[in-house]
């Protein structure tokens, strides 16, 4: 997913219900969805023109795009490709659910967290079929746990477009002042290290930080750390039960102890309120002003871009002691694609989305080309791929077997943004009670999903 336009996983979509405008919004829960009927009765050697749309938007990544068509079309000359970049979910979706000449055939989400709406609401078609038709065995292609966000109750309506993968970038030159030989890689270690990286002026006030906790910082949503305990969010029945599991509480003691032991969150959210932009020279890694901090792999690229005084370095996030043996693991997202229902030219379409998630030289040369992890396992794997030591340390993460993303869901990242907003609290010592508060946290969660059916 490219760094400029990312959705950093997360929406905020808390309004409860299509009675209340959901569908207004564009937002495709299953009871608003009245997905136009299309066609898979295509023949796709016969001339067609393919509209695709999709997100990116800087200059190299639109470039990374045209340059993808332009090798697909020369494998299909009959397929004319027209792309509209900068496109996001809301309007996508909109699109969708009018049909028409002018919706799109092929599209492309930044967020995996809405792919439960995507396949619920019909408004992307199933991809089963058409993968059966052509010999594609997604289980050998894919990743287990790429795969694992582009279905939802069944349906493959979505298929893997590159992955971001979070990991830990760090200072080696902060780490070498501090005697300390190399990344932590349990949380333990990461407390310590924290600690020791941590400088103060003589009237207390932060020079640097070694780890900032605050769940607000950049890319610092608590799902993402929390992926480094592997939690269930959702029982079988489909039933939240964070308040039931042990890691709930271990993570958020975890991030509380992490705010302790560098001097209190109301001192490290001043300190966190100066930062400069994330995306920009001011980041706060890149001026120095955290000696560690979780990222995806893409930030590799942006610190070679603005020449980092340092020397920097890049390892999977630390895991929980008592799990240090799944150390190498992080969090996974990425960008989905798929095919709309309303197009009419489904067979055409599908050869472009196989093209672009499939073909493996095409993946590794776009993965190569913005920097975003592979997709499929033969990518993964492939000696074209960058070399670079930090990128194919994101690339190890996402090949981890305990590597994991969010659970798709009928009401795409709501429960997530609950998570958020229980988070800030937890995290500013608003909760005197924790489990009262995960218990409400659970019932809240629940009650959404259940309005989200009806």
């Amino acid at each position: 997913m490219p760094y400029a336009v990312r959705s950093y996983g997360v929406r905020s979509y808390t309004l409860k219900s299509c009675a209340i405008g959901l569908c207004a919004l564009g937002l495709l829960l299953s009871g608003c969805a009245r997905p136009s009927i299309g066609s898979d009765r295509d023949d796709p050697t016969k001339p067609v023109t393919l509209t695709f749309w999709h997100g990116w938007s800087q200059p190299d990544e639109v470039k990374a795009i045209d340059d993808s068509i332009a090798r697909f079309e020369k494998l299909h000359p009959n397929i004319r490709v027209k792309t509209v970049a900068d496109v996001t979910d809301e309007t996508v979706n909109q699109a969708l659910r009018a049909g028409g000449d002018e919706a799109p055939d092929v599209v492309s989400s930044f967020t995996t967290s809405n792919v439960g709406q995507y396949c619920s609401s019909g408004m992307w078609a199933d991809l089963d079929p058409f993968m059966k038709r052509t010999g594609v065995d997604k289980a050998k292609v894919f990743p287990k746990s790429l795969l694992a966000y582009t279905r939802y109750k069944g349906k493959q309506c979505a298929l893997p477009l590159l992955a971001d993968a979070y990991g830990l970038y760090y200072n080696k030159d902060a780490f070498k002042e501090a005697g300390i030989p190399r990344p932590p890689r349990t949380m333990s270690e990461l407390k310590r290290d924290a600690v020791k990286l941590t400088r103060r002026t003589r009237d207390g006030s932060y020079t640097r930080v070694g780890f900032m906790p605050d769940f607000r910082l950049y890319q610092n949503s608590p799902d993402r750390l929390f992926a480094q305990w592997g939690p269930a969010y959702f029982d079988r029945h489909g039933k939240a039960q964070l308040a039931g599991d042990p890691r709930t509480r271990q993570f958020f003691a975890t991030a509380r102890g992490l705010i302790a032991a560098q001097g209190g969150y109301a001192a490290l959210e001043r300190f966190r309120t100066r930062f400069g932009d994330e995306m920009s020279s001011q980041n706060a890694f890149l001026k120095q002003q955290l000696a560690m901090h979780m990222d995806g792999e893409w930030r590799g690229l942006m610190l070679k871009q603005h020449k980092a005084p340092f020397a920097w370095g890049a390892a999977p996030m630390p895991v929980p002691d008592d799990r240090a043996d799944t150390y190498g693991r992080g969090y996974l997202t990425g960008t989905v694609a798929g095919i709309a229902h309303s197009s009419r030219h489904q067979n055409a379409a599908w050869e472009l989305v196989k093209f672009l998630t499939v073909d493996t030289d095409q993946v590794v040369r776009f993965a190569n080309a913005i920097h975003n992890v592979p997709s499929t396992l033969a990518a993964l794997k492939s000696p074209r791929l960058d070399t670079d030591p930090a990128f194919r340390t994101f690339v190890q993460i996402a090949g981890n077997p305990h590597s994991a993303a969010i659970p798709p869901s009928d009401n795409g990242a709501q429960y997530i943004t609950a998570l958020q907003d229980f988070s800030y609290a937890v995290e500013a010592g608003k909760v005197p009670d924790l489990d009262r508060g995960l218990r409400d946290l659970d019932a809240g969660i629940d009650a959404d999903n259940l309005q989200s059916e009806n």
